[in-house]
């Protein structure tokens, strides 16, 4: 009988229309300088929005977690995520990281980036002042009260080198001046066949912003959290930035934007569903990289990017 009465005091009943379409928070607009990074002890710098968001545990957006990892040189730190996919990108520095489980180990440098299956305790070790861009997937599996066991990938290594030498054949080509994206999109012989992405939850894509360019808008319900990885910057005025909100104009621009200025090895998120335009007004080449929860969002295919005409 107790055990019936607290099944019944579980029980809740909506009238639809008041409960079909919940307003949530929003995922906000937010910056992470890379004055967080360049100075102060070895640490972990998780960029948390889960009280804005009401969320319950710690995260950037409702499926990821994104951090800067400081590692003052020849020192070490060790990483731990209940995840299924873990995302390192070098910003600077050098050295090796080992994964305790499986026993594997990469050695990195600036510009590499590399990408980690399943729950994984890694320690990092440096051989200079180094900085890591750490992005994985925990708040989904909190979400979902699961456990991540199953590797769906292998351990997966991309050089700098080999980045931008796929790079430079794309905008060799003839007809790259007239593309919306001037870069790659990371995949994994895993999601080959199907997704393309990253990995099965995450993509990633290693995009440059020609000197001179205003992209028109573009939108997708995945959120990005885009770390820039180089802009030239001034002091007066903003050269290379991203606007962004909900709405186009008639002219197919962004309606009343916000302005999300580019600064080199810091990070800023683009809200899920927003239309945004990349700008570098400057006279070099700006390069970001996005990551988003965009693997799983195609394999719900939900992902929907659109472009403005």
């Amino acid at each position: 009988m107790i055990i019936y009465i607290q099944q019944m005091e579980d029980a809740r009943m909506y009238e639809y229309t008041s409960a079909a379409n919940i307003n949530l928070t929003i995922q906000p607009v937010h910056t992470y300088r890379s004055e967080l990074h360049k100075t102060g002890k070895t640490r972990i710098i998780p960029f948390d929005l889960s009280t804005v968001m009401k969320l319950p545990t710690e995260a950037t957006s409702p499926n990821l977690l994104a951090s800067f990892v400081k590692i003052c040189g020849s020192e070490s730190i060790e990483t731990k995520a209940n995840a299924t996919s873990q995302v390192f990108y070098i910003i600077r520095g050098s050295g090796k990281s080992n994964l305790q489980k499986s026993k594997e180990e990469v050695i990195w440098k600036q510009g590499d980036l590399f990408v980690v299956p399943s729950t994984e305790d890694i320690i990092h070790y440096s051989h200079e002042d180094t900085a890591m861009y750490w992005i994985h997937d925990e708040p989904l599996l909190q979400y979902l009260g699961v456990i991540s066991q199953i590797k769906k990938f292998n351990l997966t290594h991309f050089t700098k080198e080999k980045m931008f030498e796929e790079i430079e054949i794309i905008a060799s080509d003839e007809n790259a001046i007239h593309k919306n994206r001037l870069g790659i999109l990371l995949g994994n012989k895993a999601t080959e066949k199907y997704t393309k992405t990253l990995t099965h939850t995450m993509w990633g894509l290693l995009n440059m912003l020609p000197s001179g360019v205003n992209q028109k808008p573009h939108r997708h319900n995945s959120v990005a959290l885009d770390l820039c990885i180089k802009a030239k910057s001034s002091e007066n005025e903003p050269l290379v930035y991203t606007l962004m909100g909900p709405e186009l104009d008639e002219n197919g621009w962004v309606k009343n934007p916000i302005k999300c200025v580019w600064t080199s090895e810091s990070v800023f998120t683009t809200p899920p569903g927003w239309w945004h335009s990349h700008h570098n007004e400057s006279d070099e080449d700006a390069w970001v990289l996005p990551i988003q929860d965009a693997g799983l969002l195609t394999h719900q295919r939900i992902l929907d990017i659109q472009f403005s005409s």
